[in-house]
Order: structure tokens, then C-alpha cells, then sequence
């Protein structure tokens, strides 16, 4: 099964800001981008990279809350986590 984790975006309210994502299920990834696109490349690169963190450190990943919710977030999406293990078979 593939783990599907709640992002929150929170978008600019001036001109001169960013989109700010959180993945609310994963502790401590958060990322931004200059527009919602860019937002979602940079959370599932830094929601992969932290997934990476925690499983090269032997803990094991956080499990998607399907409660998760952010009251003032303007968007809430599903984000696929998709790690390699390391392990490769020949």
C-alpha cells in the first residue's frame, strides 16, 4: 500500500509572497514555492527526503491521520509517499 499524506497550502495574501505547504500527518515538513505548483514540487521532494531521514535512521514513518485538518489552510490535497528502501534484489 502506498502512504497518502494530508498537505495543507496556505496561500499568499499579498503580492510578493509565497505559497506555503505543510504535510499535516508528517511531523516537520513544511516547504514553500512561488506558486501552488511550485508549492507541491518542493513539499513532495521534502516530504520524500524526510521519509528518507527517518527510515536510514531506522524509525518508522509517521501513518497518515485521516482526521488531519488545518482550519485556516485555503487547501487541503492527498500526497502519495513513494521511498526506496535501499533493499534491491538482482
Amino acid at each position: 500500500t502506498m502512504l497518502r499524506y494530508h498537505v495543507a497550502y496556505f496561500l499568499p495574501k499579498a503580492h510578493d509572497k509565497m505559497v506555503v505547504a505543510e504535510v499535516l500527518d508528517f511531523p516537520a515538513v513544511v516547504s514553500q514555492g512561488f506558486d501552488l505548483t511550485d508549492a507541491r514540487l518542493m513539499i513532495a521532494s521534502a516530504l520524500g527526503d524526510m521519509a528518507q531521514i527517518y527510515l536510514e535512521g531506522g524509525r518508522a514513518l509517521p501513518l497518515p491521520n485521516p482526521d488531519a485538518t488545518a482550519a485556516d489552510a485555503d487547501l487541503i490535497e492527498l500526497l502519495p509517499l513513494s521511498v526506496e528502501t535501499g533493499v534491491h534484489q538482482n
